[in-house]
């Protein structure tokens, strides 16, 4: 759910797996808050560390999920360029969010097929309307945690250790 800490525990899992020497690439979603308000989120490239807007609550232009408009530029240039480069180059390819404002763009949903498809590890939070729709990834060795106010101050470590666990038992 919205605010349940899902970005918070994937930045502590790619910290936690950068710290083991693993190459950590993606993309980062996080809301931007002016007056205690939340006004829009923010897209954060893990490799190269590009910012732009995913979306906003003054934007007119694109499409529109609740109060924000999708910045549908910025989530490819940054977003979808930050996966393909981690794809490309990365031992783990990290993803917040797969969601409503991500699924806009047709270019996001091509290049998060090809993470998935890849030999890549791939760490991603997903919004829970996007849940029903995980048959389309065919992750046949998926793994999904449910954030809950009980798991998520450790969550992470669970996470690092078995991600650790799946690239050892590739090699």
């Amino acid at each position: 759910m919205p605010g349940s800490g899902k970005t918070t525990i994937l930045l502590r899992t790619v910290e936690a797996l950068k710290s083991k020497g693993l190459r950590v690439g993606g993309m980062i979603s996080r809301e931007v808050r002016s007056s205690g308000k939340r006004v829009g989120f923010e897209i954060l490239s893990l490799s190269d560390g590009k910012r732009g807007w995913l979306a906003h609550v003054d934007r007119i232009a694109g499409p529109q999920i609740g109060r924000y408009h999708v910045n549908l530029e910025d989530l490819e240039r940054i977003g979808v360029s930050a996966i393909i480069a981690a794809t490309e180059n990365c031992d783990v390819v990290a993803v917040d969010e797969i969601g409503p404002m991500e699924m806009c763009s047709d270019r996001f949903r091509r290049v998060i097929l090809t993470a998935v498809g890849s030999m890549k590890l791939v760490l991603a939070t997903i919004h829970w309307r996007e849940r029903s729709g995980l048959a389309r990834y065919n992750m046949l060795n998926a793994r999904l945690f449910e954030v809950t106010l009980e798991n998520r101050e450790r969550l992470h470590e669970l996470l690092a250790k078995e991600a650790i666990e799946c690239l050892s038992s590739r090699k």
